[in-house]
């Protein structure tokens, strides 16, 4: 089973239509035992650094996120959901996150238009089964106004240019980030999440 995280924030039924296609054994939960029993995990979210991990804490869930994280669970954050599972965010103040990866959420820092919104490419960073199939001419679909500032660029697998280049999707063993919303990308965010989906297999 696929547990989608429900904490109050996400988009969760196009989450879950973009897996069914994929695995029938989806679930959106918001309880610990299907975290412990699901083969991998969702976290999706929309919205504010601040808000999202408010709701995460007090859905309980935290603990047994990072202990079946830390154990080595197939895991994939999706936009907010990427960002929550780094270290610190500096969305209106200071905010920790879950801290399973290394780095921080800092604001957009481009002379482009803020919050980046609609299609943009995806440029390759570093060849891994994740991206099979991607070249680099895909696009994707973002709508954010904060972005990752890694500690480790090694991590980082594709990006995306807006004036500067953002971090789209990076991958830390287990641990999978995607900076924009597979589930509206089209073939392309459907091709991404198969990969996922393989990984898991």
């Amino acid at each position: 089973m696929i547990a989608i995280i429900d904490y109050g924030v996400g988009n969760l039924k196009s989450v879950y239509k973009a897996f069914y296609n994929l695995d029938d054994t989806v679930k959106i939960t918001s309880k610990e035992k299907d975290i412990y029993d699901s083969k991998a995990l969702i976290l999706p979210g929309v919205g504010a650094f601040k808000d999202a991990m408010d709701r995460l804490k007090t859905s309980g869930l935290v603990g047994s996120l990072k202990e079946n994280m830390s154990k080595g669970k197939p895991t994939l954050g999706i936009c907010l959901g990427m960002q929550l599972l780094y270290e610190k965010s500096y969305e209106d103040g200071e905010w920790e996150g879950l801290g399973v990866l290394q780095g921080e959420i800092v604001a957009l820092n481009t002379s482009l238009k803020v919050p980046h919104m609609g299609w943009n490419r995806l440029k390759k960073w570093k060849e891994d089964p994740l991206g099979e199939g991607i070249g680099d001419e895909e696009y994707v679909y973002f709508v954010h106004s904060y972005c990752l500032q890694p500690k480790n660029k090694e991590e980082i697998l594709f990006c995306a240019e807006y004036g500067v280049d953002i971090p789209a999707v990076v991958r830390k063993e287990n641990i999978v980030g995607m900076q924009f919303h597979p589930e509206k990308s089209g073939k392309t965010g459907l091709r991404l999440l198969k990969n996922f989906w393989e990984m898991i297999k």
